[in-house]
């Protein structure tokens, strides 16, 4: 009984030590900013989607193949929801039995090969073809035209997925202004002529005999474009196929963005682009 006091005398001054160690680390706190462990993509189209750089640059092939092959902005949409359901817009290697690739598809039911399947191009053609065939698809509800493809156990699994994917389209599709902002940091993944040809050739991949033939050079590339909306089609490309390409800086019309900060911020003088062109600048 009689050591009672001293226990809690003790318990007292653990108490007040740890108030003082929580005040100084709440004043450090206020002048060290921590590192934001975040998202690397951000889209906004009346609404906002975050994204990874893996995911953004899958949702930009999605749409481009889409638009490449003249499907309307609601088949974008439900390809999008479809592939957001199915694989989180990453291209996984395995699935339910068979199942790989964006959209799960599954080589047993006639889809191709795993391999074409792994290709997010081919599988995102395959996903249209299919879609085209479903008659009425525009005015369905996204999970009941993405269930015509699909044939998932989980027929109502795609709805939830349904405002993201038409943020995502209405930018990717290049009916948004400066829309997709990532931020690239680190090393680049190439340099030079390499980044250049790199993305040359992705943009041709994606956007198939419809591209204007990009010039590109050392520093980068200028795509020539007839419209705005085509503009900011493969501007939006550009960024969010930075990452694995070295791309520094994109500009179109008036606006520039930079790998450094991912914003998009307008620009004047000799830096306007216009909108008969949108140039891309890799690093050196």
């Amino acid at each position: 009984m009689g050591r009672k006091p001293i226990v809690v005398v003790v318990l007292l001054a653990l108490v007040g030590a740890l108030g003082i160690i929580g005040v100084a680390l709440n004043s450090l706190t206020e002048s060290i900013k921590l590192p934001s462990l975040g998202p690397e993509c951000t889209v906004r189209a009346d609404g906002e989607v975050t994204l990874d750089s893996v995911q953004m640059a899958n949702a930009a092939t999605i749409a481009a193949v889409g638009v490449r092959r003249k499907m309307p902005e609601r088949a974008v949409v439900i390809a999008l929801a479809t592939a957001l359901q199915e694989s989180k817009l990453e291209n996984i290697s395995h699935g339910d039995r068979d199942s790989v690739g964006l959209f799960q598809q599954r080589p047993s039911q006639g889809w191709g090969t795993a391999e074409k399947i792994r290709d997010p191009r081919y599988a995102s053609a395959r996903f249209y073809g299919a879609l085209k065939k479903v008659k009425g698809y525009q005015k369905m509800r996204i999970t009941d035209a993405a269930q015509q493809v699909q044939r998932s156990a989980y027929p109502n699994a795609y709805e939830k997925w349904a405002d993201e994917s038409a943020v995502l389209a209405r930018a990717l599709t290049g009916r948004a202004t400066g829309a997709v902002a990532c931020t690239v940091s680190g090393k680049p993944a190439l340099r030079g002529a390499a980044a250049a040809a790199a993305l040359a050739e992705g943009l041709r991949l994606d956007w198939g005999k419809g591209l204007p033939d990009p010039a590109a050079e050392a520093a980068g590339l200028t795509v020539a474009v007839t419209d705005r909306k085509a503009g900011w089609r493969y501007a939006h490309w550009l960024v969010a196929h930075a990452r694995n390409n070295g791309l520094e800086r994109v500009r179109f019309a008036d606006l520039e963005w930079q790998a450094t900060n991912g914003k998009w911020q307008p620009v004047t003088g000799d830096r306007v682009a216009g909108e008969r062109r949108v140039v891309a600048e890799v690093f050196s």
